[in-house]
């Protein structure tokens, strides 16, 4: 018997094994193929064009032959007055967003899978969850309609309970309040159907000891169930930070970055920079907020994992 033969019989050969493995994730690869493609034309390739066309002249950035100018969009953007007001708008905006729809999630998770709601659960489940499927457009004109000073029904119920009227998108900070009301009603309900999700798989021996040992409703709430939602609690955060700081549909069909330019937004002043052909302070500004984006959310994550380790 050679000493190969024997070492194979000790070592069965790895190779069929490595063919299945080769094979299995080749099968994969195929599957996953039309998808990574698609999103690399639809989502890496145009954000690679827009960094491209910042450090190019406006006017020159369609043409076959553009010129290159360095960072002077970049020098420009952040000289430019209105866009450091619209920067510190989308940031409070984006703030007051986040803890706003988080906190109204987890209350409305809470009245859905409270006890005493017995019947109708799932019409609220369905009802607290439509706004989030429906058409943005179509769903901020009725909106819009809704908070019109002449005609809205907002001002005919308040009038009608003999109170205060709203003032709609007619002042500077009612303008911002109603982009929030409008804001939260179109995403809050997705942030709770995830913390209701996370709830229901709480384990319920660690908030049936905490009621054997004495604890409130309150303290099993902040001390037993609360920890256990981490992970929808980073989840939502990140994802509510993503979508506010680059709110723009809102804006563009009920404000326009009105009054006064109170909610003129970072996305929607890149809009108008690029509705007047200055192409390259416009991207250089779609560049900067992606920045943002990308690192405010990237941060977010990683204190929530540190938390986790703790």
């Amino acid at each position: 018997m050679s000493t190969l033969g024997a070492t194979d019989r000790i070592f069965p050969s790895a190779w069929p094994r490595r063919a299945h493995d080769i094979r299995h994730h080749l099968t994969l690869y195929v599957f996953l193929a039309p998808f990574a493609l698609l999103t690399a034309l639809f989502g890496i390739w145009p954000i690679a064009e827009s960094i491209r066309v910042a450090f190019m002249d406006s006017y020159s950035a369609l043409s076959d032959s553009p010129v290159y100018v360095g960072f002077d969009n970049f020098r420009a953007v952040f000289a430019d007055r209105a866009f450091q007001s619209s920067l510190w708008r989308t940031l409070a905006f984006t703030g007051g967003s986040v803890a706003f729809n988080v906190l109204a999630a987890v209350a409305l998770a809470l009245f859905l899978v409270h006890p005493a709601l017995k019947r109708g659960r799932t019409l609220y489940k369905l009802a607290i969850f439509l706004p989030v499927v429906t058409p943005d457009v179509a769903s901020f004109i009725v909106w819009k309609w809704m908070f019109n000073q002449d005609f809205g029904v907002v001002n005919k119920v308040l009038l009608s309970l003999d109170l205060p009227t709203f003032a709609g998108v007619t002042t500077a900070g009612s303008a911002f309040t109603t982009l929030v009301l409008v804001e939260a009603w179109h995403h809050v309900g997705l942030y709770t159907i995830i913390f209701l999700t996370n709830l229901q798989l709480l384990d319920p021996a660690l908030d049936e000891s905490a009621s054997i040992d004495g604890a409130s409703s309150w303290q099993r709430f902040f001390f037993v169930r609360l920890p256990q939602l981490r992970p929808a609690i980073a989840v939502n955060t990140i994802y509510a930070l993503i979508e506010f700081l680059k709110t723009f549909t809102v804006i563009l069909v009920i404000t326009k970055g009105g009054p006064n330019f109170a909610t003129n937004f970072v996305s929607y002043y890149a809009y108008s920079k690029f509705s007047s052909a200055q192409y390259g302070e416009a991207t250089a500004i779609a560049t900067v907020l992606f920045v943002i984006v990308f690192g405010l959310a990237a941060a977010t994550y990683w204190y929530m994992e540190r938390g986790d380790r703790r």
